[in-house]
């Protein structure tokens, strides 16, 4: 029901409104010099790290060259669509090392690539 949370225009929503929010306390604590408009700004970037901080993984957990490894692995299938899919939520769940240091073979991967799968085949809007 949440799905659009993992969205990338989710992110870039949070940021923007981080970035509104920041500035705006900026501007007020120019004109006033009052203390509270430094704490807010504080707060704000606190959250802001706080709550972006777990959707990064998939652009600072992952180098180039290993996405293009395990891509590569993937594009010689009938299913690509579904591969790409994976992929990428490989990648956004998933920092390199710990993807390597997973069990393939564990019951827990199973059912998280299970659900990956079901997911990334789901054509609903929801």
């Amino acid at each position: 029901m949440l799905d659009f949370i993992d969205t990338d225009w989710f992110n870039i929503g949070l940021e923007i409104v981080f970035v509104i929010l920041i500035s705006y306390d900026v501007k007020k604590y120019f004109e006033t010099r009052k203390r509270q408009y430094i704490t807010n700004i504080v707060l704000t970037l606190g959250f802001a790290i706080w709550t972006l901080y777990p959707y990064y993984t998939s652009y600072v957990g992952w180098l180039d060259e290993q996405k293009t490894v395990m891509i590569s692995h993937c594009s010689e299938t009938e299913n690509s669509k579904l591969c790409k899919c994976v992929d990428e939520a490989t990648f956004k769940t998933y920092t390199h090392d710990e993807y390597m240091l997973i069990d393939k073979n564990s019951t827990e991967y199973g059912e998280w690539l299970d659900k990956t799968k079901e997911e990334c085949l789901d054509e609903s809007w929801f």
